[in-house]
């Protein structure tokens, strides 16, 4: 298997679970209802707890939120400095020469998350576990319980790259260009704002394609479609490869999803719109579109 497959099987992770530079770690984050009155859209709770009642042996565990997120803002999941990453990714055991693997229970948005940081850290050898602990329990695999054991303590050095993430001012340029295909990842409803939003004003980024990230999943194993599946869905939007594609959805999680499939089939040009519509849907001076 190549260093830079960005997908793995679980027999394929099955195999190499006894490698001395695995860092396998499960990423989920579960979002529970904000209570009412709440300025939040979510309450954001770390999946520590079904960690603990199952992983797969080996596994470390990674709080999105609580330690690969910037602290100073309202919004949630935002990308923080690259010092703040490097240090939690070191606790975590992870350097240079480390081979990752990233799961998540339910969706693999929280996985591809992470891999989507990581490479715009310019970290190349991360894969997402197809299906995720799904899968992995689905194929009758080995659990352990319990807190983590965790990696020793190591050093990453981050080499950042510019360009995959972008602000609303960016995106709001991006909304007109020729050339740029702006994609939302929610669900259609939302997308053509025929439901209240969590997020503020119901709607999309005028202009916005709807590719919704759970259409790219099988609902029952959660694993990813084939990619001609994928490929077929992006191109009846308008996605050619020569095009930049700038992806959203309400937190800048599930949109990681969509981002994946199109690295995985040749897309290059690819960046996401980290504050998404948690942003976009509270900025009264952003357009907003609806049907």
């Amino acid at each position: 298997m190549s260093a830079h497959n960005e997908l793995i099987t679980a027999a394929e992770l099955a195999d190499i679970l006894d490698q001395p530079n695995l860092r396998l770690f499960d990423c989920t984050t579960y979002l529970e209802p904000a209570p009412e009155g709440s300025s939040q859209p979510y309450l954001t709770v770390p999946g520590r707890h079904t960690f603990e009642a199952g992983h797969i042996p080996g596994a470390d565990f990674l709080d999105l939120q609580g330690e690969f997120s910037d602290p100073d803002t309202e919004l949630r999941f935002m990308m923080p400095d690259v010092a703040q990453l490097e240090q939690a990714f070191g606790r975590h055991g992870v350097s240079n020469e480390s081979r990752l693997v990233l799961y998540s229970i339910g969706t693999p948005m929280w996985a591809t998350r992470f891999w989507w940081m990581l490479k715009s850290l310019g970290f190349e050898n991360a894969s997402v576990l197809d299906g995720g602990l799904d899968k992995w329990k689905l194929e009758g695999r080995p659990l352990e319980t319990g807190p983590a054991r965790g990696y020793p303590p190591a050093t990453f050095t981050a080499k950042p790259r510019g360009g995959f993430f972008v602000d609303k001012h960016a995106t709001l340029a991006a909304s007109s260009e020729r050339n740029t295909v702006v994609v939302n990842a929610l669900g259609p409803q939302f997308h053509k704002g025929l439901e209240p939003s969590r997020y503020g004003r119901p709607g999309r980024i005028p202009g916005s394609c709807n590719v919704s990230a759970a259409t790219l999943l099988d609902p029952k194993t959660k694993v990813f479609v084939p990619l001609a599946e994928a490929e077929a869905k992006f191109s009846a939007q308008g996605f050619t490869k020569d095009k930049r594609v700038v992806a959203y959805c309400g937190g800048g999680i599930s949109a990681t999803i969509d981002l994946f499939l199109l690295y995985r089939l040749g897309y290059d040009n690819l960046t996401l719109y980290d504050g998404s519509m948690g942003e976009w849907a509270k900025d009264a001076s952003l357009p907003i579109e609806t049907d």
